[in-house]
């Protein structure tokens, strides 16, 4: 196993989605995708998951995917470790863990099952052959279709190529058993949407590392929320949360699909377009754009006025 992919196992810091632009048509638009890699590099993040549900995953071809892990692996060119996410049906989702592998990726997060809602041993299994049609680490996402009892994550954490839960679903108890069930075999991340708000209750269990959704278009602000985290600044992480996490988290709430429309409008706002999102998603409309703005700049207002060290 390579040094990259170990890292997989210890994952610490911001963790970067980065969008998949597309052309004012539609399509792939690669050279815009390298352009919004370099600008997340720069807020050197603990690792970058491409081609998840903030890259879009759903709404790309076989070979888009193939294309965009490609793409961050060479473009990234081991700067942070690049995990690819594969979801869809059983056999889909094997499918899109070896082309990631050829491609490149050092790890896979295992997005939920597409639709179908089955029982703990039915995600065993689907987890089990995601797992074993790869070399690489995996990372399972807790969310949707995917929420596991404890026993199946226990089950799940004897599997060695699985190393760590990403949690979107919320429920503090229910990570507190599975923390229990597994003895802390897995590591713990914080993925829920608007991480930010959640990051002092999953710090309780363990959970320092979170994924960003806000990195992608407003790293001044991800990057100083996450300082003031690091160093149990209770003052400036309620600011933030104030002036900026808390309006964007109602703003989200407001639209189904706003957790990936908003990252793009957001780019669009700060002029680093990555184009519109595809169906089934709606990009964000003008007056929620406008109000979007106005978020923005109370982030940006909010850290201008407060050192950070």
């Amino acid at each position: 196993m390579s040094a990259a992919v170990s890292r997989v196992a210890s994952l610490s810091g911001l963790l970067a989605f980065p969008v998949t632009p597309f052309t004012d048509t539609g399509d792939l638009d690669l050279p815009r995708f390298k352009d919004h890699l370099t600008a997340m590099l720069a807020a050197k993040p603990g690792a970058i998951f491409v081609a998840c549900g903030t890259g879009e995953l759903a709404s790309l071809t076989a070979a888009e995917h193939e294309a965009v892990v490609r793409t961050a692996v060479e473009h990234v060119a081991g700067a942070a470790p690049v995990l690819a996410g594969v979801g869809g049906g059983t056999r889909t989702a094997v499918d899109l863990a070896g082309t990631a592998q050829a491609a490149g990726a050092d790890g896979l997060l295992a997005l939920p099952p597409y639709l179908q809602v089955g029982p703990p041993a039915g995600l065993v299994a689907h987890y089990r052959e995601v797992a074993a049609a790869t070399d690489l680490d995996v990372i399972l996402y807790q969310r949707g279709t995917a929420i596991f009892s404890p026993g199946a994550v226990a089950e799940l954490a004897e599997i060695g190529n699985i190393v760590a839960l990403k949690d979107g679903y919320g429920d503090m108890e229910l990570l507190q058993r599975i923390r229990t069930a597994t003895g802390g075999r897995l590591a713990l991340l914080n993925g829920m949407p608007t991480a930010e708000i959640f990051a002092r209750a999953y710090a309780g269990l363990g959970a320092r590392a979170y994924s960003s959704a806000v990195l992608a278009f407003l790293p001044e602000v991800a990057g100083a929320f996450f300082t003031a985290f690091e160093n149990d600044d209770e003052a400036t992480q309620d600011l933030l949360l104030r002036e900026f996490y808390a309006p964007l988290a109602e703003l989200r709430d407001t639209t189904p699909g706003y957790a990936v429309a908003l990252v793009k409008a957001g780019l669009e706002i700060r002029g680093r377009s990555a184009g519109p999102v595809r169906p089934p998603l709606a990009d964000v409309s003008p007056e929620h754009r406008e109000q979007l703005a106005r978020i923005i700049d109370r982030g940006l207002a909010a850290i201008s006025a407060t050192p950070v060290a």
